[in-house]
Protein backbone atom coordinates (compact mmCIF):
# COMPACT_ATOMS: atom_id res chain seq x y z
CA UNK A 1 0.00 0.00 0.00
CA UNK A 2 1.35 3.44 -0.97
CA UNK A 3 2.12 5.68 1.97
CA UNK A 4 0.41 9.03 2.18
CA UNK A 5 2.46 12.23 1.94
CA UNK A 6 2.28 12.51 5.73
CA UNK A 7 3.51 8.94 6.08
CA UNK A 8 6.39 9.53 3.68
CA UNK A 9 7.44 12.59 5.67
CA UNK A 10 7.46 10.52 8.86
CA UNK A 11 9.42 7.66 7.28
CA UNK A 12 12.01 9.83 5.57
CA UNK A 13 12.48 12.13 8.55
CA UNK A 14 13.24 9.21 10.84
CA UNK A 15 15.69 7.80 8.31
CA UNK A 16 17.46 11.15 8.00
CA UNK A 17 17.46 11.74 11.76
CA UNK A 18 19.05 8.29 12.19
CA UNK A 19 21.69 8.94 9.53
CA UNK A 20 22.56 12.57 10.25
CA UNK A 21 21.07 13.52 13.58
CA UNK A 22 18.02 15.62 14.38
CA UNK A 23 19.81 18.98 14.51
CA UNK A 24 21.75 18.35 11.29
CA UNK A 25 18.64 17.51 9.26
CA UNK A 26 16.78 20.42 7.68
CA UNK A 27 13.10 20.66 6.83
CA UNK A 28 14.06 21.14 3.18
CA UNK A 29 16.01 17.85 3.23
CA UNK A 30 13.01 16.02 4.68
CA UNK A 31 10.76 17.53 2.02
CA UNK A 32 13.12 16.46 -0.77
CA UNK A 33 13.42 12.92 0.58
CA UNK A 34 9.61 12.68 0.86
CA UNK A 35 9.16 13.71 -2.78
CA UNK A 36 8.14 17.30 -2.08
CA UNK A 37 9.69 20.49 -3.44
CA UNK A 38 12.49 21.32 -1.00
CA UNK A 39 12.02 24.62 0.76
CA UNK A 40 8.49 25.14 -0.58
CA UNK A 41 6.82 24.49 2.77
CA UNK A 42 5.11 21.24 1.88
CA UNK A 43 6.01 19.72 5.26
CA UNK A 44 4.13 22.48 7.06
CA UNK A 45 0.89 21.43 5.42
CA UNK A 46 1.05 18.32 7.61
CA UNK A 47 3.16 19.32 10.62
CA UNK A 48 3.81 22.54 12.51
CA UNK A 49 7.53 21.89 12.96
CA UNK A 50 10.38 19.44 12.60
CA UNK A 51 9.87 18.52 16.26
CA UNK A 52 6.25 17.60 15.55
CA UNK A 53 7.44 15.26 12.78
CA UNK A 54 9.79 13.52 15.22
CA UNK A 55 7.05 13.21 17.85
CA UNK A 56 4.64 11.82 15.24
CA UNK A 57 7.21 9.23 14.14
CA UNK A 58 7.73 8.01 17.70
CA UNK A 59 4.01 7.88 18.44
CA UNK A 60 3.35 6.00 15.19
CA UNK A 61 6.00 3.42 16.10
CA UNK A 62 4.50 3.08 19.58
CA UNK A 63 1.03 2.47 18.17
CA UNK A 64 2.42 -0.07 15.70
CA UNK A 65 4.26 -1.82 18.52
CA UNK A 66 1.03 -2.37 20.44
CA UNK A 67 -0.53 -3.99 17.36
CA UNK A 68 2.56 -6.12 16.68
CA UNK A 69 2.71 -7.37 20.26
CA UNK A 70 -0.94 -8.44 20.15
CA UNK A 71 -0.32 -10.22 16.84
CA UNK A 72 2.84 -11.93 18.15
CA UNK A 73 1.05 -13.19 21.26
CA UNK A 74 -1.76 -14.46 19.05
CA UNK A 75 0.71 -16.36 16.87
CA UNK A 76 2.30 -17.81 19.99
CA UNK A 77 -1.15 -18.97 21.10
CA UNK A 78 -1.42 -20.77 17.77
CA UNK A 79 1.74 -22.70 18.77
CA UNK A 80 0.16 -23.93 21.99
CA UNK A 81 0.50 -27.54 20.83
CA UNK A 82 4.23 -27.21 20.16
CA UNK A 83 6.84 -28.14 22.74
CA UNK A 84 8.00 -25.44 25.14
CA UNK A 85 11.44 -25.00 23.59
CA UNK A 86 9.86 -24.27 20.20
CA UNK A 87 7.55 -21.69 21.76
CA UNK A 88 10.42 -20.06 23.66
CA UNK A 89 12.53 -19.86 20.52
CA UNK A 90 9.65 -18.22 18.66
CA UNK A 91 9.27 -15.65 21.45
CA UNK A 92 12.99 -14.85 21.37
CA UNK A 93 13.13 -14.51 17.59
CA UNK A 94 10.07 -12.25 17.60
CA UNK A 95 11.83 -9.97 20.08
CA UNK A 96 15.03 -9.90 18.02
CA UNK A 97 13.06 -9.07 14.88
CA UNK A 98 11.23 -6.22 16.63
CA UNK A 99 14.43 -4.65 17.97
CA UNK A 100 16.04 -4.93 14.55
CA UNK A 101 13.02 -3.30 12.92
CA UNK A 102 13.46 -0.30 15.21
CA UNK A 103 17.15 0.29 14.38
CA UNK A 104 16.54 3.81 13.02
CA UNK A 105 14.51 4.79 16.05
CA UNK A 106 17.23 3.33 18.29
CA UNK A 107 19.89 5.55 16.70
CA UNK A 108 17.71 8.61 17.16
CA UNK A 109 16.98 7.61 20.74
CA UNK A 110 20.63 7.45 21.79
CA UNK A 111 21.82 10.41 19.73
CA UNK A 112 19.06 12.97 20.12
CA UNK A 113 16.30 12.20 22.59
CA UNK A 114 18.09 13.25 25.77
CA UNK A 115 17.02 16.81 24.89
CA UNK A 116 13.37 15.71 24.67
CA UNK A 117 12.47 13.88 27.91
CA UNK A 118 8.81 13.79 26.93
CA UNK A 119 9.75 11.77 23.83
CA UNK A 120 11.96 9.45 25.89
CA UNK A 121 8.78 8.70 27.84
CA UNK A 122 6.98 7.83 24.58
CA UNK A 123 9.69 5.30 23.72
CA UNK A 124 9.78 3.90 27.24
CA UNK A 125 6.02 3.58 27.70
CA UNK A 126 5.08 2.92 24.09
CA UNK A 127 7.79 0.53 22.93
CA UNK A 128 10.13 -0.77 25.63
CA UNK A 129 7.74 -1.40 28.51
CA UNK A 130 5.06 -3.08 26.35
CA UNK A 131 7.70 -5.54 25.09
CA UNK A 132 8.69 -6.40 28.66
CA UNK A 133 5.05 -6.62 29.75
CA UNK A 134 4.37 -9.02 26.87
CA UNK A 135 7.11 -11.36 28.15
CA UNK A 136 5.51 -11.36 31.60
CA UNK A 137 2.07 -12.03 30.09
CA UNK A 138 3.39 -14.90 27.99
CA UNK A 139 5.28 -16.71 30.75
CA UNK A 140 2.38 -16.46 33.16
CA UNK A 141 0.10 -18.04 30.54
CA UNK A 142 2.26 -21.12 29.93
CA UNK A 143 1.10 -24.25 31.78
CA UNK A 144 4.68 -25.49 32.21
CA UNK A 145 5.53 -22.50 34.41
CA UNK A 146 2.60 -22.88 36.79
CA UNK A 147 4.13 -23.23 40.22
CA UNK A 148 7.44 -21.72 39.19
CA UNK A 149 9.00 -19.59 41.92
CA UNK A 150 9.85 -16.65 39.67
CA UNK A 151 9.65 -12.88 39.76
CA UNK A 152 8.29 -12.50 36.24
CA UNK A 153 8.93 -8.76 36.07
CA UNK A 154 12.55 -9.39 36.96
CA UNK A 155 12.74 -12.29 34.51
CA UNK A 156 11.35 -10.11 31.72
CA UNK A 157 13.95 -7.43 32.49
CA UNK A 158 16.76 -10.00 32.21
CA UNK A 159 15.50 -11.96 29.20
CA UNK A 160 14.05 -8.94 27.39
CA UNK A 161 17.16 -6.93 28.19
CA UNK A 162 19.33 -9.66 26.69
CA UNK A 163 17.37 -9.51 23.43
CA UNK A 164 17.69 -5.71 23.25
CA UNK A 165 21.40 -5.84 24.12
CA UNK A 166 22.16 -8.45 21.45
CA UNK A 167 20.74 -6.25 18.69
CA UNK A 168 22.11 -2.98 20.10
CA UNK A 169 25.59 -4.47 20.36
CA UNK A 170 25.38 -5.48 16.70
CA UNK A 171 24.21 -1.99 15.74
CA UNK A 172 26.84 -0.11 17.75
CA UNK A 173 29.87 -2.40 17.49
CA UNK A 174 29.17 -3.96 14.11
CA UNK A 175 29.24 -7.57 15.25
CA UNK A 176 27.42 -9.82 17.71
CA UNK A 177 28.51 -9.90 21.37
CA UNK A 178 31.15 -12.59 21.82
CA UNK A 179 30.93 -13.32 18.06
CA UNK A 180 27.75 -15.24 18.89
CA UNK A 181 25.54 -16.17 15.96
CA UNK A 182 21.83 -15.42 16.19
CA UNK A 183 20.83 -19.09 16.55
CA UNK A 184 23.46 -19.61 19.25
CA UNK A 185 21.93 -16.71 21.14
CA UNK A 186 18.40 -18.08 20.70
CA UNK A 187 19.48 -21.54 21.93
CA UNK A 188 21.18 -20.06 25.02
CA UNK A 189 18.16 -17.83 25.70
CA UNK A 190 15.83 -20.84 25.52
CA UNK A 191 18.01 -22.83 27.92
CA UNK A 192 18.02 -19.98 30.44
CA UNK A 193 14.25 -19.61 30.19
CA UNK A 194 13.74 -23.37 30.52
CA UNK A 195 15.81 -23.23 33.71
CA UNK A 196 12.94 -21.36 35.38
CA UNK A 197 10.66 -24.39 35.18
CA UNK A 198 9.49 -25.84 38.49
CA UNK A 199 10.72 -29.21 37.16
CA UNK A 200 13.18 -29.79 34.31
CA UNK A 201 12.09 -30.56 30.78
CA UNK A 202 12.39 -34.24 29.85
CA UNK A 203 15.54 -35.02 27.92
CA UNK A 204 15.10 -35.09 24.16
CA UNK A 205 16.61 -37.86 22.09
Amino acid sequence: MTRSTRGRIIDESLRLFAERGYAATSVAEIEAAAGLSPGAGGLYRHFKSKYEVLAAALNEHAARTRTQIAESLSRLDDLAGADLETRLAHLCRAGLAKVREENELTRVFFRDLSQFPELVAVVREGLLQPMLDAIVTWFRAQPEYIGADADWSGVSAVLGGAVVHFRLFQEIVGESPGHTEKEQFVAAWVRLAAGLLPSPLPATR
